[in-house]
């Protein structure tokens, strides 16, 4: 699939950039068997708004929302309720990754979950949704 979509973007004309693409150009006769069918397998998983993620399981988890970890991200207490919502949306998301045996989509989950709770805690405020049952903190 994965070279499919790469070979239907080229014949267009169309071209690739990042550092994926720069790793699929000068790497792909190099990828190991097992990392292709890791690719195969979790390629439609992979969809990014503005592109993909081609990390493999040896890379460790990714977290989708880099921008929660950039230098120039910052967040403010107005903030909260929106982080909140997103920590409650995790949660569904890590629950039906773990119902679909998706160890990748639950680390991910996960460290989005950890970063959420990071940034709440610097900005000195809860994680839960005033009024609401949540999981309580650690539970992941």
């Amino acid at each position: 699939m994965l070279q499919t979509e790469y070979e239907q973007i080229l014949a267009g004309g169309g071209r690739i950039a990042g550092p994926a693409a720069e790793a699929i150009l000068a790497n792909a006769a190099t990828l190991a068997p097992a990392d292709i069918d890791w690719l195969k397998t979790n390629f439609f998983k992979t969809e990014l708004e503005l592109g993909r993620c081609l990390r493999l399981p040896q890379e460790g988890p990714c977290e989708r929302d880099l921008y929660l970890r950039c230098s120039k991200f910052f967040t403010t207490t107005g903030h909260a309720p929106r982080l909140r919502a997103r920590i409650k949306l995790e949660h569904t998301l890590v629950d039906d990754a773990t119902a679909r045996g998706w160890e990748r989509e639950v680390e991910r989950h996960t460290a989005t979950l950890r970063r959420l709770r990071e940034l709440l805690d610097d900005l000195g405020e809860p994680h839960e949704i005033p009024g609401e049952d949540s999981p309580q903190d650690g539970e992941e």
